[in-house]
């Protein structure tokens, strides 16, 4: 499956944005859709994960601001991020993998057999 992430940009702190993930090819193998994100010079970190099964899972840091969604017929993901901090500056990257997963399950990037090229989110203060 290919996956094209788009929205990304430059944003105040406190601002917002939504990123869009679509899934082309064989998009029976997105049971698990996800967003990570990598910081210059930080690992790789989970953000979100929506499932077909379950309800979405979040990472501690963005949970109450960032929300996932799916458009299945679609075959697209979205990331509304709200309340952006300068911390949040990083390259955004999509991910799909044909697992289901649920909480902490969903963190591990070998969770996930698809990745996006990323897209660029910067946040300044």
């Amino acid at each position: 499956v290919q996956l094209q992430a788009s929205g990304g940009g430059s944003v105040q702190a406190g601002g917002s944005l939504r990123l869009s993930c679509t899934a082309s090819g064989r998009t029976t193998s997105t049971a698990t859709m996800a967003w990570f994100r990598q910081a210059p010079e930080k690992e790789r970190e989970f953000v979100a994960a929506s499932t077909w099964t379950s309800r979405p899972t979040y990472a501690d840091s963005v949970k109450g601001r960032f929300s996932i969604l799916r458009d299945n017929p679609k075959n697209t993901v979205y990331l509304q991020m709200n309340s952006l901090k300068p911390e949040g500056t990083a390259v955004y990257l999509c991910a799909a993998g044909d697992r289901y997963c649920a909480g902490y399950d969903c963190y591990g990037h070998s969770e996930y057999d698809s990745w996006g090229q990323g897209t660029q989110v910067t946040v300044s203060s």
